[in-house]
C-alpha cells in the first residue's frame, strides 16, 4: 500500500496528528470534572450493573439481609474516597496504585501493585463490555444471544479505535448515554421510594427478622460468613475508585481541586446507585430468571413498569437497559485511560520496554492501548463474555493494590508526623483503608480462589515473572553501557581545558557529517569517535541533530517540555563544542516530538539547503546475540532511518558499537 494511501487513511480512522507546539494543548486535551467523572469515574457507577446484582444472588434464601450488605458497601465506599482524596495531594502530578507503592514502599513493591493494576484494567475492559452486552440482550429476542459474543468482541475492538483517537474524542461521544443513566436511574429509585414509600417500615422489620432467622439457621458463623460472602462477591462495586488519582495528568487545571469534584461525583452517585438497586431489588422481590437470560436489573424495571402502559414501560425499560450497556462500555474507558499510563510508568522505570511510554502522532500512549485491547478481546474470547467467572476473577487483584497504597500513605504519615500538623488523622484515615482493604482482599482470595479467583492469581504471578526478566535485562545492559560512559569523563576533562588556536570558519560546500545524537553520553561520542577514526580529515564539517522526545513522562505540562527544550540544546551544544576546539566546523539542529524519524525526515532538508555535501551517522548497538527480546526490548529507529533515507537517495551510515 503506497504511504499516502495508508495516511489518509489512517487519519481518517484516528484523526490528524496533534501539533505540541500549540500552547493550548494540554487544555485541549484536559478533562474538566464532569468528563472526568464519565471516563475516569464510571468504572466504579457501572459496577452498580453487576456488583450489587452478584451481591443479591448469594442471598437469594434471605434476600433481606442485603439491606445490610448495601450499608457496609456505601461505608466502604466513603471509606476508600477518603483515603484516596489523601493520595491525591498528595501525588498531585498523579497517584496511583503503580506510583505511590514505588515511591513510599520500594519499587519492587510498586512493580507487584502495577503488574496487579494492569490485569485488572484488562479485567476491567472485559468484564465491562461483557456486561454491557448483557444488559442490551436482556431486553432483546433470545434468537439473537448468539450474536452476543461478536458484538462484545466488536465493543472491544470499537473502543480500541476510539482512544487511538484520543482521550476526549473517545469520551465526548458517551455523554448523552450516560446521562441517560443517570435520568433514568434517578427517576426508577425516586418512582420506587415514592410508590413504596409505606412499605419502609416493613423493610426494616423483615431486614431484622431476616436476620434472626439467618441466625437461627446457620449460627453466629455462618450468618457472618454468608454477609461476609455477599458483601466480597460485590467486591466489584469498588473498583475505579483509584482511577482519578492515577488519572491526575490527563485532568483540567487546578488538578488537585477537579480530582477531588470528580471523586465526589463518584462516591455520591455510586452509593445512590447501589442503595436504590438492593431496596428494588427487595421492594419487587426481584429474583434470577430460571435460564439467568435476563440481569436482576432488568427484572426490577420490568416489575417496576408492570403496571404501565405497555409501550411507556416497554420504552422505559429499554432505555435504561441500553443506557446501562452504554455506561459499561464507557467504564471499559477507564482500562484504556489508566492502564496505558500505568504501563507507561512502568517502562520509563524500565519494567517494560521503552515502546510503551512513547506517544502517538495523536499524543496518546497507543502502544499501551493496543496491548491492552488484544489482551482484553482474549479475555473476552476465553471467557465467553461470562460476566459472573469475570467477576471473580476481577475483584483480587485491585484491593492488593489498594492495600499496597494506603500501607505507603501509613508509612509517609509516620514519617512526616514532626511535620505534619494533622498528621494523626490523617494516619487514621489510611489506618482504616488499610485495614479495610486488606480484609477484603483476604476475604475475597479465600472465598474466590477455588472458584476460578486462582487463574488471577496465576495470570498476575506469570505476568511479575516476566517483569522481573524485562528488568533484570535492562539493568545487565546498563552495566555494559557503564563503559561506554567513560569516554564522557574523558572528553568531559578535555573540554575543561583552555581553547586554543582560531575558530574554523563555515564551508557550505565542504564535506559534512551529520551525525544522530541523544544527549552528551557514551553512545553518542562513540558514534563520532568511530566517524572520525574511520574518515579521517575528509569531513570538515560536524552536524549533530537530537530530538527531544516526548514520551509520557514528559507530556505532563507546558513546564515540563521547556525543561525538555533547554536540555536538548545544552546537550547537543557539547558536542559542538568539543568538535570545534578540534578545529572543525560545527552546528546544532534540534527539535522536540513524539516521532523522532518524522523530526529527523524533517529536520534533513534544512540541513541539506545549509551544507551541499552531507552524510547522515547513527550509532546502533550490537549485542553479542541477536535475538528476539533484544530487538524487542531496544530501540532499532537508526534502521528505519536509513530505510527512509535511502529511498530518498541521501547516504545514511550505521555505525555499531558493540556491547
Amino acid at each position: 500500500m503506497p504511504y499516502a494511501l495508508f495516511k489518509k487513511i489512517k487519519q481518517a480512522l484516528i484523526g490528524e496528528d496533534r501539533d505540541l507546539n500549540d500552547p493550548a494543548i494540554f487544555h485541549k486535551l484536559s478533562l474538566m470534572a464532569f468528563f472526568a467523572w464519565i471516563g475516569l469515574g464510571t468504572d466504579g457507577l457501572s459496577s452498580s450493573c453487576y456488583g450489587p446484582e452478584e451481591a443479591f444472588r448469594e442471598l437469594t434464601l434471605h434476600p433481606s439481609l442485603a439491606l445490610i450488605v448495601a450499608i457496609a458497601t456505601i461505608a466502604t465506599i466513603f471509606i476508600i474516597s477518603a483515603s484516596y482524596r489523601q493520595i491525591i495531594e498528595a501525588f498531585p502530578t498523579g497517584g496511583g496504585g503503580y506510583v505511590v507503592a514505588s515511591k513510599l514502599l520500594s519499587p519492587t513493591a510498586g512493580m507487584f501493585s502495577g503488574c496487579a493494576l494492569l490485569v485488572d484494567y484488562v479485567l476491567t475492559i472485559s468484564l465491562s463490555v461483557s456486561s454491557g452486552m448483557d444488559a442490551l440482550f436482556s431486553f432483546l429476542p433470545s434468537p439473537w444471544l448468539k450474536y452476543k459474543m461478536i458484538c462484545s468482541l466488536a465493543g472491544v475492538v470499537l473502543l480500541v479505535m476510539a482512544n487511538m483517537r484520543g482521550i476526549r474524542e473517545s469520551v465526548m461521544p458517551l455523554v448523552p448515554v450516560f446521562l441517560a443513566f443517570i435520568l433514568t436511574h434517578a427517576f426508577a429509585f425516586g418512582y420506587t421510594l415514592i410508590v413504596h414509600a409505606v412499605d419502609f417500615p416493613r423493610v426494616v422489620s423483615e431486614t431484622a427478622t431476616g436476620f434472626k432467622s439467618a441466625y437461627s439457621d446457620l449460627g453466629m458463623f455462618g450468618l457472618f460468613m454468608l454477609i461476609m460472602r455477599a458483601y466480597s462477591m460485590g467486591g466489584g462495586t469498588f473498583t475505579g475508585i483509584e482511577a482519578v488519582s492515577n488519572g491526575l495528568p490527563i485532568l483540567r487545571e487546578p488538578k488537585i481541586e477537579t480530582a477531588r469534584k470528580t471523586m465526589t461525583y463518584m462516591s455520591v452517585s455510586l452509593s445512590i446507585t447501589v442503595v436504590g438497586l438492593m431496596l428494588g431489588y427487595i421492594l419487587y422481590h426481584v429474583a434470577p430468571t430460571p435460564d439467568m437470560s435476563k440481569t436482576l436489573n432488568a427484572v426490577y424495571f420490568e416489575r417496576m413498569t408492570a403496571d404501565w402502559p405497555w409501550r411507556a414501560g416497554h420504552i422505559f425499560v429499554w432505555v435504561a437497559l441500553f443506557s446501562e450497556a452504554a455506561l459499561l462500555l464507557i467504564a471499559a474507558q477507564t482500562g484504556f485511560l489508566d492502564g496505558p499510563r500505568v504501563l507507561a510508568s512502568m517502562a520509563l522505570d524500565q519494567w517494560f520496554p521503552s515502546k510503551f511510554a512513547m506517544l502517538s502522532n495523536r499524543l496518546v500512549t497507543q502502544n499501551g492501548i493496543l496491548l491492552m485491547g488484544a489482551a482484553a478481546f482474549a479475555t473476552v474470547l476465553v471467557s465467553h463474555g461470562d460476566v459472573r467467572l469475570l467477576v471473580v476473577l476481577y475483584s483480587i487483584n485491585v484491593f492488593a493494590t489498594f492495600a499496597l497504597s494506603q500501607l505507603g500513605m501509613i508509612r509517609l504519615w509516620w514519617n512526616a508526623r514532626y511535620r505534619e500538623k494533622h498528621w494523626k488523622r490523617r494516619l487514621a484515615v489510611n489506618g482504616v483503608g488499610f485495614t479495610l482493604t486488606l480484609f477484603i482482599l483476604a476475604s475475597v482470595a479465600s472465598l474466590k480462589f477455588h472458584e476460578g479467583g486462582w487463574v488471577t492469581i496465576l495470570v498476575t504471578g506469570s505476568l511479575i515473572a516476566a517483569v522481573l526478566l524485562i528488568k533484570r535485562h535492562y539493568t545487565r545492559t546498563g552495566k555494559i553501557l557503564q563503559r561506554l560512559d567513560m569516554l564522557v569523563a574523558s572528553v568531559s576533562l578535555e573540554m575543561d581545558q583552555p581553547a586554543s588556536g582560531k575558530a574554523p570558519e563555515y564551508g557550505p560546500h565542504s564535506k559534512t557529517a551529520v551525525i544522530l545524537v541523544n544527549g552528551f553520553n557514551g553512545i553518542g561520542i562513540h558514534t563520532l569517535m568511530g566517524v572520525v577514526r574511520m574518515f579521517g580529515g575528509i569531513f570538515k564539517n560536524y552536524v549533530f541533530v537530537q530530538i527531544g522526545v516526548v514520551d509520557a513522562g514528559i507530556f505532563k505540562g507546558s513546564e515540563e517540555i521547556s525543561r525538555l527544550h533547554a536540555n536538548t540544546n545544552s546537550e547537543v551544544q557539547r558536542y559542538v563544542e568539543y568538535m570545534k576546539r578540534q578545529g572543525y566546523y560545527s552546528e546544532a539542529f534540534t527539535a522536540i516530538g513524539n516521532d523522532v524519524i518524522r523530526e529527523v525526515i524533517d529536520l534533513a532538508p534544512k540541513i541539506k539547503e545549509r551544507f551541499s555535501s552531507v552524510v547522515f551517522f547513527g550509532g546502533q548497538l550490537v549485542f553479542p546475540e541477536e535475538t528476539f527480546i533484544n530487538k524487542w526490548l531496544h530501540n532499532y529507529v537508526t534502521f528505519a532511518l536509513q530505510r527512509r533515507f535511502y529511498h530518498e537517495g541521501t547516504p545514511f551510515m550505521i555505525m555499531p558499537i558493540r556491547v
